[in-house]
């Protein structure tokens, strides 16, 4: 790897100290690096922008959290460009290398010791009402959540797998999460933890108002339907679809999303030789 750009989380880094010294060391080593820089799109929308990323980049090192990483992933998504995460955080899945071991992890990208793991992503088209052209159309890496904006009172929605009728749900929401996602709002809900290099879909309920309704896995190639319907009440209900927690768009009743796998992947640099299974028993114990 030759260029580099680098990504980082102001309220993680704010003085630019770890930033710096990323730049600074990789310069030393004969490389090109890149720090991407604020302006008023990136404030608008967080800690990313792809219209600052140069045409020759080889990788992008992402300072701060698994939370950057997701915001990455999604703005950068139609690059075929893979990250790495240096974990600036606390607890971290996406975000592998450790603050006191980033000149070690540079030093094996520089030399090719890594792998790239390439991470299936959802995209989720909004529609409203009876229309055939999306309102919004989003990319996520982690997961999809519909929740309920505002209100305390249940959701009433019904789910569709391709184009068959699975079921009506009342709940306070439902998770749509990829393997990647699996260990994060999906197990908080009692949805299984998957390996993030599988291929396929996570479908859990938040808090169903029942207790025969559990996580339901699907193909990749399934497309998952969510309706928005008329409240218990007959009021018109509104709610919220966000993605890998960044990006909302609120949905009311007659509404839907479509939900399916992304055409596009996100590659993550894998430099520990830990398993899947080791990691997620260090992190849970």
């Amino acid at each position: 790897m030759e260029n580099f750009y680098i990504i980082t989380n102001r309220s993680k880094d704010p003085d630019y100290q770890v930033t710096n010294q990323i730049r600074d060391f990789l310069q030393k080593k004969g490389k090109n690096c890149y720090i991407q820089q604020d302006n008023q799109k990136r404030k608008e929308k967080g800690h990313t922008d792809s219209t600052g990323v140069p045409e020759n980049i080889d990788c992008v090192l992402v300072l701060g959290g698994d939370g950057t990483m997701l915001q990455a992933a999604a703005d950068l998504a139609d690059l075929t460009v893979p990250f790495l995460g240096i974990n600036l955080g606390t607890l971290g899945f996406l975000a592998e290398v450790n603050k006191t071991d980033i000149e070690h992890a540079l030093l094996r990208l520089i030399e090719g010791d890594y792998e790239i793991e390439k991470r299936m992503m959802l995209t989720g088209d909004v529609f409203q009402e009876d229309r055939d052209m999306p309102e919004d159309s989003t990319q996520a890496l982690n997961d999809i959540v519909i929740t309920r904006k505002g209100s305390l009172q249940i959701i009433i929605f019904t789910i569709s797998v391709n184009g068959q009728f699975l079921h009506r749900y009342s709940a306070d929401g439902m998770i749509v999460a990829t393997p990647t996602g699996s260990t994060g709002y999906n197990l908080s809900a009692g949805g299984p933890v998957v390996d993030p290099k599988a291929q396929l879909m996570v479908i859990s309920p938040i808090c169903p108002h029942s207790m025969q309704h559990s996580s339901i896995v699907l193909s990749p190639e399934d497309e998952v339907t969510i309706s928005i319907d008329t409240g218990h009440d007959g009021t018109v209900q509104e709610v919220e679809a966000s993605f890998d927690g960044n990006h909302r768009v609120t949905l009311r009743t007659g509404d839907r999303i479509v939900i399916r796998r992304s055409s596009r992947t996100t590659g993550i640099i894998k430099l520990s030789r830990v398993s899947f299974l080791e990691s997620l028993h260090n992190k849970m114990g």
